[in-house]
């Protein structure tokens, strides 16, 4: 797994503080939508692991971090640049759409 699993405890380093861009995925293990979405989140890995980073969020373990984005539905992704929210989306979204957010 090229995902990086976030907590309260390694989110400033991550997330906050990385010098890539970073994709992060709120998600939770009973939510269908979410288990859509994993695949592609992976794929994005993959293909751009070394461009940015990837990160998953499980909201149920990581309610604090659910709370501060204010997140309501999952799946949502957001993209960090630079310690700041550049993009973000709820929902099953395709690849295309995930880069389009990116880049």
């Amino acid at each position: 797994m090229l995902e990086k699993i976030i907590t309260k405890e390694n989110f400033t380093e991550e997330v906050i503080n990385s010098t890539k861009p970073v994709l992060v995925d709120f998600w939770a293990t009973w939510c269908g939508p979410c288990m859509m979405l994993s695949p592609i989140v992976s794929e994005i890995a993959e293909k751009y692991g070394d461009k940015i980073s990837v990160c998953k969020i499980n909201v149920d373990e990581q309610p604090e971090l659910a709370e501060r984005y204010n997140i309501f539905s999952i799946p949502t992704l957001m993209v960090f640049k630079n310690g700041e929210i550049t993009n973000q989306s709820v929902g099953v979204v395709s690849t295309e759409n995930i880069e389009k957010m990116l880049f």
